[in-house]
């Protein structure tokens, strides 16, 4: 099943058509019942049609494309641009503030690495950093949108390891605040050297662009988020205070119009529709795969490896890792982790922690983890992102070759998270 769920993707079929057929195919050659078929259609009600939880991803996709389509999000990045861009440095870390913020109010990548992009990357070169460098960190910032609350994988995640999402959510403020001054820091390492340019006459007025570009949107993250975190409402409800609020926005700003919201709403359905086809054929792909006695298989591998734990979450993250170059992390959500979830939740690691604490603890290393496959090549879907963006400006080997220092950075804040769980369940 596996072998031929990978073959089927690399052909270029649509991952979940393949990974449904795939289930299909093997009910028919197993030895399991034909009402097999039945039971996967309940599961698919059960779990996904009827789930209000998954309400929550079409409302934060829509928030975000309209932030992004009124140039709501672009505002932001200019203002940011002006007023941290005295220096190359400043320039850096605006980059990375402005990434921040549209990971905050978005949660789509492709939205958030396009955007910076088409407006930081020049800027950027402007500065002095050379072109890797400035899509390295272009796309490592975009990124931060899968990872930073609310972020629909964090949904999708929370699901699967049947955790509090406002509990993942909180999980991943220290993981995603850790990435960010590691970040900083390799910039302004880059940084170093470089000419001071001259800055922009505007930019005298910094603090005022901050307050009028900026902090609408820092208001809206602090609502959506604040309401989740605290308890105030469900991941659905703040979903859909989020989608609300970023219309507002667009009217503070004047940027609202029918055609606008109209074009992010189509937008928002496409998008839905594929997310739901995926999770549709994991579920079929994954209740088969179960049927067969898969996840007995690798339970049991793992279970060789006796009382040792980390040698298991070695195993599950190398496991993550590789497939990240190959898969989405949608997919490797929905595969691995109702295998990999039980095993984990019985070992006991030494740090504390149990029960839901260690399922989140679980949840956001492997988030973390999951975030390097939008950086990894030949699939990675940022570099694609910043390639189709830029076009010849920088050449695939530049963006290769400048996002490896931020996926060692990604790879070493993983290890801190798993030696020092407190923060991510500090918060």
């Amino acid at each position: 099943m596996a072998a031929l769920t990978m073959g089927g993707i690399i052909i270029g079929y649509r991952v979940g058509l393949v990974l449904a057929g795939t289930a299909a195919l093997f009910i028919l050659v197993s030895d399991l019942p034909a009402a097999f078929f039945k039971l996967i259609v309940s599961r698919i009600y059960a779990n996904i049609l009827s789930n209000w939880l998954f309400v929550a991803i079409p409302m934060f996709i829509f928030m975000g494309l309209i932030l992004e389509k009124s140039g709501v999000a672009e505002r932001a990045l200019r203002g940011a641009q002006q007023a941290l861009g005295g220096t190359p440095g400043g320039m850096g870390i605006s980059v990375l503030v402005v990434g921040l913020l549209l990971a905050a109010s978005s949660g789509v990548v492709g939205a958030s690495v396009v955007l910076l992009a088409l407006l930081a990357l020049p800027r950027m070169t402007e500065a002095g950093f050379d072109a890797a460098t400035g899509a390295g960190l272009v796309a490592a910032s975009g990124t931060m949108a899968i990872l930073v609350p609310p972020s629909v994988m964090l949904i999708v995640l929370g699901d699967q390891l049947q955790t509090s999402v406002p509990a993942m959510f909180a999980g991943a403020i220290g993981p995603g605040l850790l990435l960010v001054a590691l970040y900083a820091v390799y910039i302004l390492w880059r940084a170093r050297g470089l000419p001071r340019q001259a800055r922009d006459p505007d930019a005298a007025r910094g603090a005022v662009l901050l307050a009028v570009d900026v902090a609408p949107l820092v208001i809206l993250i602090v609502c959506v988020l604040g309401s989740i975190v605290g308890g105030i409402a469900t991941p659905t409800e703040a979903s859909g205070l989020g989608a609300f609020g970023a219309v507002i926005v667009t009217m503070i700003y004047r940027r609202f119009s029918l055609a606008m919201l109209m074009d992010a709403a189509r937008d928002t359905v496409a998008t839905t529709a594929m997310v739901a086809l995926v999770i549709i054929g994991a579920t079929c792909f994954a209740a088969v795969f179960r049927g067969v006695g898969g996840d007995e298989m690798i339970q049991s591998a793992l279970g060789s490896f006796g009382h040792a734990p980390w040698a298991v979450m070695a195993v599950v993250m190398l496991s993550v890792f590789v497939l990240g170059f190959f898969l989405d992390w949608l997919e490797i959500t929905l595969i691995l982790i109702p295998i990999f979830a039980p095993v984990i939740a019985a070992l006991d690691f030494g740090n504390g922690l149990a029960g839901q604490e260690l399922l989140i603890w679980f949840g956001v290393l492997v988030a973390v983890n999951l975030q390097t496959s939008f950086l990894t090549p030949p699939f990675g879907f940022a570099l694609f992102y910043v390639r189709g963006a830029v076009g010849d400006r920088v050449s695939s080997r530049e963006i290769y070759r400048g996002v490896l220092p931020f996926i060692a950075l990604q790879l070493f804040a993983l290890g801190l998270l798993m030696a020092a769980p407190g923060l991510i369940t500090g918060f």
